[in-house]
């Protein structure tokens, strides 16, 4: 007689599984580093951003481009990235101590990836925005491009926003392993 216990693929991880694959945990560990890589990187290429140029050599008029020079929202990104930078530092540590053997701390991480998420999006878009404006002008309102003229200071913010957005990229992989680490734990 053929025993008639079945085993159930949809329902083979049971509560004493782990909560994330090893392989899952390794990528986990790898993207937090990689984050914590470019939101450094972008912090640095930002706040080195500065460009003398005599505008005037009969006069010895020297103008300054400076990143804290810029609007507030400049200082919004440097501040949330640096977030961003805290936190993928804090958590990749977390990874690689002790992974995820818990659903809520699993869920709590996916909350938090998506929050920091939110906040390096909105600081992307904003300085994003600040800098469309310095590399095309705004003359309905009487703004000139400046990028023509800092050419070297526009580079660093572009390869600024080029980093965070990566970052952002990165962190929607993260949210993913999360999320699908949390629905496999509930099947």
């Amino acid at each position: 007689m053929a025993s008639s216990s079945k085993v159930d693929p949809d329902h083979s991880i049971t509560s004493s599984s782990p909560i994330i694959s090893t392989k899952l945990s390794r990528m986990d560990l790898i993207l937090r580093i990689l984050l914590f890589v470019k939101t450094l990187a972008a912090i640095i290429v930002m706040v080195t951003s500065k460009q003398k140029k005599d505008v005037f050599p009969a006069a010895h008029l020297v103008v300054v481009a400076k990143f804290d020079h810029s609007s507030a929202f400049i200082r919004y990104f440097v501040v949330a990235i640096s977030v961003a930078c805290l936190y993928s530092l804090v958590t990749a540590v977390r990874s690689a101590i002790r992974p995820y053997s818990h659903s809520r701390t699993l869920f709590f991480t996916a909350f938090f990836d998506a929050l920091i998420f939110g906040v390096v999006a909105s600081a992307v878009g904003a300085a994003a925005s600040i800098a469309y404006v310095g590399a095309k002008g705004n003359p309905h309102v009487g703004w000139s491009k400046i990028c023509n003229l800092f050419d070297k200071f526009c580079k660093h913010i572009g390869g600024s926003l080029i980093l965070s957005v990566s970052a952002s990229i990165t962190l929607i992989f993260l949210m993913m392993i999360s999320t699908f680490s949390l629905y496999r734990r509930s099947r």
